[in-house]
Formats: C-alpha cells, structure tokens, sequence
C-alpha cells in the first residue's frame, strides 16, 4: 500500500527540525557572500592600490607625459566646447 505525502501530518518536531535545516542552509549562504563581497573588495582596493603606485611611479620616469596629457585634455576640451557652441 503506498503512502501519499499528503495524507501524512508532520509532527512538530519534523517541522522544527525542517526549519532549523533552512535556518542552518540559509545562515551558510548568507555567510559566503558576506564573505566573498569582502573578499572582491579588499582585492579591488589591492588592485586600485597598485593601480596608483605603479601610476606614481610612471609620472616620477616620465614627468613630460603629465604636461603632454594636460595639453591634449585642454586642447579636446576646447574643441568640444567650439563644437557645441558652433551648432547653436
């Protein structure tokens, strides 16, 4: 004779051991993000840290390149203002 699951009433110790299951898997889950976000966050806040060193570094070697990229920057800057004022 076969049992059908809906026939059956769970006791309340099934329900509450069902429960503290979900409580314990949901805890883990919530966990490993927790974790992980913080995880990508300190290697983003490593890589931008790199990021500026090896920046500081490459102007302290190339200190003409500074100058160059201020002069195209206003150079572009003043091109795109001529432009919008032009269309008006």
């Amino acid at each position: 004779m076969e049992v059908d699951i809906m026939d059956k009433v769970p006791s309340a110790d099934e329900v509450l051991h069902e429960v503290s299951r979900i409580k314990s898997i949901m805890t883990d889950a919530v966990e490993d993000g927790f974790k992980s976000a913080m995880k990508a966050i300190n290697q983003s806040r490593d890589a931008a840290e790199d990021a500026i060193d090896d920046t500081r570094h490459a102007i302290k070697r190339h200190p003409q390149a500074m100058g160059i990229a201020f002069a195209v920057g206003v150079l572009l800057g003043g091109a795109a203002l001529w432009a919008v004022t032009r269309r008006r």
